[in-house]
């Protein structure tokens, strides 16, 4: 389970004296916790960790963003480091090709045909996807999909 891994390797960290990694996933643990708290859960599930790590990516890509633009690139490359021990605990990520035949799959079952359908296949595309790829990546594809008709 994520959450155990998450927590190992934080006391492993801890004990190496790896104070960036175990900031960082101090960092992680306090979000979880939150998330469970007002979810009112004792642990979050897997899909639940992975939301958090991409909440907690996005920020760090945007103060990447930031600090580059400010010529603060010292920052900008403890950013880089915080966003890999990250990305370290995401699952493999699907590539496009897989999400398009996803697309195709769920496009049939509930006989979209068109942009107006985007809601009904986005809802079906989000659980089977979730965790398991950036949103707006699958977004993209889809109305790529539906705004030219096979």
């Amino acid at each position: 389970m994520l959450n155990d891994k998450v927590f190992n390797d934080y006391k492993e960290a801890m004990k190496a004296r790896d104070s960036l990694k175990s900031s960082v996933l101090s960092f992680l643990r306090s979000d979880m916790l939150n998330l469970a708290t007002a979810k009112k859960k004792d642990k979050l599930d897997d899909v639940e960790i992975v939301t958090v790590i991409r909440k907690q990516i996005k920020q760090r890509q945007d103060s990447i963003e930031q600090f580059t633009k400010g010529a603060r690139l010292e920052m900008a490359e403890k950013e880089k480091k915080e966003l890999d021990i990250l990305k370290s605990y995401l699952p493999p990520e699907l590539s496009a090709e897989e999400i398009k035949r996803l697309i195709e799959e769920v496009i049939i079952a509930i006989g979209a045909n068109g942009v107006k359908d985007m809601g009904r296949l986005m809802k079906e595309l989000t659980q089977k996807t979730a965790g398991k790829t950036d949103g707006r990546l699958v977004s993209d594809l889809v109305k790529q999909r539906l705004s030219t008709p096979s």
